[in-house]
């Protein structure tokens, strides 16, 4: 097959990432791959894979008319058989240049790793959707083809062993003997911020509570500032560097592996379970909760991420105290690791996401809806997105607009209602049965009896590294 895949950003980020990956596994299964894109430092794991770029322009509406022409042409110059486009402005763009005369003869396959899927967004077109409970929510929608597809995992790069840590301490001044806390995550306002204050704030409290711990922030954003200051915060309150900011690290392998304990959300989160280490996994309104046995249910079902409080409560006292138990038991970090490495090893792995993905290209290619179906799919996908860009600058001329859109605390909640109700309906289970091990079993997830209270891994626009 020949396939060109769009990424709907090239900022280092978790969905954006995933693309490139899935597009470098895909291409090395025997197809024909392209990578259609704007500039970006992500652009350059797409030369560094060998697979080859066309560019559009970085500033530009979503959708845009010159980005369809764009792509029409280079579909049918090419003889494409798919598009796949991560998350909906490429997607809608995909489907808008394979409608009306003249239409591009691809197939359009969609990506979303935000929190919701948005209303406007075509029924008829097959989507893949990183949660269960995303998935139980779109086919309540109408959607008629949905597949789960987690944030895969390079398995054979994010590995124990993979990498020489043994620097990376002493590159950064942080103490050989202490337990290292590791964030890698964009420094970003929109769902990141409030955990990243709360790690500094907890790891300042331990230390004068008599657990020394230091923790190490690998990433850049535009709340950096802010990040700074939480961390001299932190620093002046436990009398000594308790919070080193490392900055975006082109590689940020070195950072999982030189960690006891990974705190994250989303594909950073699996990426440090994939090294072996204990998670404790963050969202927004206080949420922190502890990886292990009786929480990896919630996890499969909501992804990793949550809103409200965890077990131990919310906040940096409840988050403190997830990585206390931790600190405290090398025995625990070691378990947890391998539980969590287990996970990733059957679960979230690249090449058996590029299998899923290959699947729904045959499927797409197979099963082309008619003009007739494209034409209705283009326009419902344009009534919509007026719609929103209409209500959109009503907000902002009032003051109100959300920054973080469709993935609002407000469309995760209704995400977990809506999702609860469909679950009750659909009962979905895991895509692959859980496979055993001679050392631990790895549960598929189970549908909650209550509504859940987080969502999916990767925001609409700004997702996890």
């Amino acid at each position: 097959m020949r396939i060109i895949v769009y990424p709907h950003a090239m900022e280092l980020g978790g969905s954006q990432i995933n693309a490139v990956q899935l597009a470098t596994e895909v291409r090395d299964a025997g197809h024909e791959v392209v990578v259609f894109s704007a500039p970006g430092v992500v652009v350059e794991r797409v030369h560094a894979a060998g697979l080859p770029h066309v560019e559009i322009p970085l500033e530009r509406g979503r959708p845009s008319a010159r980005v369809i022409r764009q792509l029409r042409a280079l579909s049918a110059s090419g003889a494409v058989d798919v598009v796949h486009g991560f998350e909906w402005p490429p997607a809608v763009e995909a489907i808008a240049a394979a409608a009306g005369p003249g239409g591009a003869p691809h197939a359009t396959v969609a990506t979303v790793m935000s929190m919701s899927v948005v209303p406007f967004f075509p029924r008829t077109v097959p989507l893949m959707v990183g949660t269960e409970q995303i998935a139980a929510a779109a086919r309540a929608a109408g959607h008629t083809r949905v597949t789960l597809l987690e944030p895969p995992v390079d398995t054979a790069q994010d590995h124990p062993g993979a990498v020489d840590a043994s620097g990376f301490r002493a590159d950064l001044g942080l103490d050989p003997e202490l337990p290292l806390v590791a964030i890698v995550s964009r420094l970003a306002p929109d769902l990141k911020l409030e955990s990243l204050l709360a790690s500094c704030a907890a790891v300042a409290e331990l230390s004068l509570t008599g657990t020394r711990v230091q923790l190490v922030i690998a990433g850049d954003g535009p709340a950096r500032e802010q990040v700074a200051e939480a961390a001299a915060r932190a620093n002046a309150r436990a009398g000594r560097r308790v919070v080193v900011l490392a900055g975006e690290l082109a590689d940020p392998r070195p950072a999982y592996a030189a960690a006891d304990v990974v705190v994250g959300m989303g594909s950073s989160a699996l990426r440090g379970m994939a090294f072996g280490k204990p998670l404790v996994v963050v969202g927004e309104d206080g949420f922190s909760e502890l990886f292990e046995e009786s929480t990896v249910d919630r996890f499969l079902w909501n992804g990793f991420f949550g809103l409200g409080p965890g077990s131990r409560g919310a906040g940096a006292p409840a988050l403190a105290e997830a990585i206390r138990v931790l600190a405290e038991s090398p025995e625990t970090r070691s378990r947890l690791g391998e539980y969590g490495r287990g996970l990733v090893d059957t679960r979230f792995s690249l090449r058996r996401a590029a299998g899923i993905v290959l699947d729904e290209y045959a499927h797409a290619v197979a099963h082309r809806p008619a003009l007739d179906a494209r034409l209705a799919d283009a326009a419902q996908a344009s009534a919509g997105i007026f719609r929103y860009k209409v209500n959109r600058k009503v907000s902002r001329w009032r003051g109100r607009l959300q920054v973080d859109d469709a993935n609002a605390k407000s469309e995760m909640a209704k995400l977990s209602a809506h999702a609860s109700t469909a679950a009750a309906t659909t009962a979905p289970g895991p895509p692959v049965a859980a496979q055993a091990t001679a050392a631990q079993t790895v549960p598929g997830p189970t549908p909650p009896t209550a509504a859940p209270t987080s969502a999916a891994t990767a925001p609409q626009e700004r997702t996890a590294p």
